[in-house]
């Protein structure tokens, strides 16, 4: 009897680990854009952490220049004032991890010069576990007007497409709404494009083309919409957009693209190390390593203990 408790308590030992280590997930903040000043103020990691879902046992990644940033975890009072004289924790060295280990909001901002009210700055809200999406909105009453970007508008950024993803993303676009493009005029332009050509950043045909800010397209048929901007190097370099249009309320599926992150080199007008004027500077998208402490080597260590569970089994027989 003794020998039977034992093994059923070592099976699910074995089961909760494993399942345990399987749910944790690793968010790098601001994927390849890293973790610096951004254009546009807060809005980056704003939009960046509303594409994701923070639970008890996940990794926070930093990633950044070393000398150049940091990391503080503070408290929501420090966060909101930007004061970062006495941090919870404060790590200087890339990648920084953080261990999700409570549930509630976890604040964390950049202690250099100005970084913090200048937007490197993230505040996120952690849950026991992770949950199923949640259900799509309810029903509107009529067309909505949105600013592709809000306040950060419609240029290159050294984050490549991942923020006008992240503006995108939990939004409904039906018939009848009204995208509005503000950008710099003679710096930028708008183009309506097919998907093979978003894909590949071809500007050599288009489907409409408007060189006068604010640009208004109207959203008038369902389906997959695509937007670039024909500058040399600036849909490379990630200024575009792709949304899906339904009929109804129904919140619809991003499409899919082939695109990928700008290759590293000479930066694209525009980008953070040749700003369009008028936008704000940021320093120099850091390169990302190899997040320690990542997933995969979390498998590995519940594979390791699961062994060593498996070989305890084994001499009970």
């Amino acid at each position: 009897m003794g020998r039977e408790l034992t093994i059923a308590i070592l099976a699910i030992a074995v089961i909760g680990l494993l399942h345990s280590t399987a749910a944790q997930k690793t968010h790098v903040v601001g994927e390849f854009l890293g973790w610096l000043v951004p254009p546009g103020g807060n809005y980056t990691y704003e939009a960046w952490a509303a594409t994701q879902h923070f639970a008890v046992g996940d990794l926070l990644v930093f990633n950044f220049t070393d000398g150049d940033q940091d990391v503080a975890r503070v408290t929501k009072e420090a966060f909101n004032k930007c004061n970062s004289t006495d941090p919870i924790k404060l790590m200087t060295t890339s990648p920084a991890n953080f261990t999700l280990d409570t549930t509630g909001e976890y604040y964390f901002i950049g202690t250099k010069d100005k970084h913090c009210e200048l937007g490197q700055k993230l505040a996120i809200n952690v849950t026991a576990e992770h949950v199923s999406p949640a259900p799509s909105p309810a029903p509107r009453s009529g067309p909505v007007t949105y600013v592709v970007g809000d306040k950060l508008g419609w240029l290159v950024l050294p984050g490549g497409e991942l923020a006008y993803e992240a503006w995108a993303y939990g939004k409904t676009f039906i018939v009848g709404d009204t995208l509005v493009f503000n950008y710099l005029n003679g710096s930028h332009d708008v183009a309506v494009v097919t998907k093979a050509n978003y894909d590949s950043c071809n500007t050599s045909s288009t489907l409409a083309l408007f060189t006068n800010p604010p640009t208004r397209i109207t959203l008038n048929s369902t389906g997959a919409n695509f937007f670039i901007c024909t500058f040399t190097g600036h849909c490379a370099g990630g200024q575009k957009l792709a949304i899906n249009v339904t009929s109804g309320s129904t919140a619809a599926t991003p499409p899919s693209s082939t695109a990928t992150p700008p290759s590293s080199g000479a930066p694209p007008p525009g980008s953070s190390a040749n700003p369009p004027p008028g936008s704000p500077t940021s320093p120099n998208t850091p390169s990302s390593p190899t997040p320690e402490g990542s997933a995969a080597a979390s498998l590995g260590a519940a594979g390791l203990s699961a062994t060593f569970l498996s070989i305890a089994l084994a001499l009970l027989f």
